[in-house]
């Protein structure tokens, strides 16, 4: 059985996922097999995944009769999964290649630590960025109430963390932020995870996309997850002014909030 499974769920992603794919198999850790789930999608996308199973026996093309969303994508992933580890992985975003590598070392050596993420480099489509935001290196309850902690396409898990909270709750809320609700539930089991210092993944952020992922009904599902998670991590009542925290953000163009978040890298 492989060290670490990677998933990825992707829909219509024929013309972004090829460099995400060949970001896994350059990685200098060999040990894994690549999951990806074909959310439903209306073009060749499976045909393509298909090809590349050819080229790599590790990949392993599986998919969805009819779109399910990212959540339970995840899921169908997971249930094929042999590795002891579980890396999360998005069509649009590039491992470095030692990202693997560094995070089973870390796993492996670290037993304290339920899983592991990493900081990561922020590309636009044109630049590449650093986030103005700190990554904490030790996460503990309370630094959920601003914002999640870990960017999840940079995440390795321990399978059996995973499993042991049930996967990605699938629900209306999740849609958007079935990140967020998966940590802070990981957090609620004593389960903790750790920061790499250090970029191990370039993280793509689509402006046209950006500004539908923050449609306000978006916003209004994150509050809700945030009541169910600071509730489940013992931070309320304390806790209550930042559930309305994407409410008020929601107000404020999605421009201006990336250009408060990212700074020129190279």
């Amino acid at each position: 059985m492989p060290k670490v499974s990677v998933i990825m769920g992707v829909v219509n992603a024929t013309s972004r996922m090829d460099e995400s794919i060949k970001s896994i198999i350059q990685q200098d850790f060999t040990d894994w097999e690549f999951i990806i789930c074909d959310d439903g999608s209306t073009d060749d996308t499976y045909e393509k995944l298909l090809e590349w199973h050819n080229r790599d026996n590790r990949i392993i093309p599986i998919k969805n009769e009819k779109n399910i969303g990212l959540a339970a994508t995840l899921n169908h992933c997971i249930e094929y999964c042999e590795g002891e580890y579980i890396a999360r992985m998005d069509d649009d975003d590039i491992s470095y290649p030692n990202r693997l590598r560094k995070q089973v070392e870390f796993l492996d050596n670290n037993t304290a630590f339920a899983f592991v993420s990493s900081k990561c480099d922020i590309f636009d489509g044109n630049n590449v960025y650093q986030s103005k935001i700190k990554t904490i290196e030790k996460p503990i309850k309370k630094d959920f109430l601003w914002q999640s902690r870990f960017i999840h396409p940079a995440t390795m898990f321990r399978a059996k963390a995973l499993h042991e909270v049930g996967g990605y709750r699938v629900a209306k809320e999740t849609y958007k932020s079935q990140d967020y609700d998966l940590f802070m539930r990981l957090y609620s089991k004593g389960m903790i995870g750790y920061n790499i210092q250090e970029p191990l993944l370039r993280y793509s952020v689509n402006p046209n996309l950006r500004k539908k992922k923050t449609k306000y009904r978006y916003r209004v599902n994150e509050a809700i997850i945030r009541y169910k998670g600071f509730k489940s991590l013992g931070l309320m009542p304390q806790a209550i002014p930042y559930i309305f925290k994407p409410l008020i953000l929601g107000l404020i163009p999605v421009n201006i909030l990336d250009f408060l978040k990212i700074k020129r890298k190279f």
